[in-house]
């Protein structure tokens, strides 16, 4: 059972600056994988994430501590084992999953025991400028289901307003990106629930979150950066009433199925967002994106050029991408 694998670092530029509330990206640096078996050829990406204590150069390294064993035949449970989650167990848990449907000729979602992928609503994201700006970005949006705002501590209620009063039809999601505090969270509560968001993205740093134990609102609170794998839905209790799951957090497919259904067990809403990425991250996330109460995958749509036969936009909702693209 040799394999061969090929592993290697893209940057891919961007239509325009993709800013929140930690900076702002000009283009998504991606680590891609592919595992070659008896002329198939399995294929992953993921995004390493400085919040997260990573770069490039780390997940490679990552990856290359398991190149023998990859190329032995390691599967997916052992990964599991030899790899943290994260961006560079992300990348090789796709690969292995793309190989053993090409060598088994079993697609994906039948082994995950789901019906063919249809298209889904997604969110658009209105990234950090001044209100006038977001107003007039999310204008051009304004018939989309769902908008997801990227805000910051510098008077976040001008710049949900604005996007509201342009978008008046339209479901809202605010994501701070862990830039408020709880003095500004219960001072930008009011405006929340007079626009009808929908649901606030991780407004407190993940490790001062104890704040919202105490805090109430009629908008449901859903943890991003608080949240990574399935042993961290014990701490979210009472704090969040949601959780946004990422492969580059679970470490891809296999724990994020599990974090699944695990937090639905626990009664959390779910959202399936990603990093700024090609299509290649996006399609396994499609998988469990059918499960979620909430999509955020328009990463591929801030892409310059994706990959061919990537997803696409119709409607407001996002299209899978061509058959044989993934899994």
């Amino acid at each position: 059972m040799l394999r061969g694998l090929n592993i290697r670092q893209r940057s891919l530029p961007l239509r325009a600056p993709f800013r929140i509330s930690r900076g702002v990206k000009h283009a998504a640096d991606v680590v891609s994988v592919e595992l070659e078996q008896d002329g198939r050829i399995g294929r992953g990406e993921s995004v390493p994430y400085a919040r997260y204590g990573e770069s490039v150069a780390s997940v490679i390294e990552q990856m290359e501590t398991l190149r023998d064993a990859l190329c032995a035949g390691m599967g997916r449970d052992a990964l599991q084992v030899r790899l943290p989650a994260g961006a560079a167990r992300n990348a090789l848990d796709a690969a292995l999953w793309d190989l053993e449907a090409r060598l088994s000729r079993v697609p994906v979602r039948a082994q995950l025991a789901r019906p063919p992928l249809a298209p889904l609503l997604t969110a658009l994201t209105v990234v950090i400028d001044t209100p006038q700006r977001m107003g007039e970005a999310a204008a051009r949006i304004a018939d989309a289901g769902l908008i997801k705002i990227k805000v910051d501590a510098a008077d976040p209620a001008a710049r949900i307003e604005a996007v509201r009063n342009a978008a008046p039809a339209a479901a809202l999601i605010v994501d701070p990106n862990e830039s408020w505090t709880i003095d500004i969270l219960r001072d930008v509560r009011p405006v929340l629930e007079r626009t009808r968001v929908a649901l606030l993205e991780q407004p407190l740093p993940a490790g001062a979150d104890e704040a919202l134990l105490e805090f109430s609102c009629r908008i449901p609170v859903c943890a991003d950066e608080a949240c990574h794998a399935t042993p961290d839905l014990a701490k979210l209790r009472g704090r969040y009433q949601a959780v946004n799951i990422k492969l580059d957090k679970t470490g891809g497919l296999t724990e994020a199925w599990r974090l699944l259904h695990a937090a639905r067990a626990e009664g959390f809403g779910i959202m399936v967002g990603c990093m700024v990425c090609s299509s290649l991250g996006i399609a396994p996330a499609l998988e469990l994106a059918r499960e979620a109460d909430f999509v955020d995958l328009d990463g591929p749509l801030w892409l310059a050029n994706d990959l061919p036969g990537g997803v696409s936009l119709q409607g407001g909702r996002l299209l899978p991408p061509a058959p044989g693209f993934w899994g």
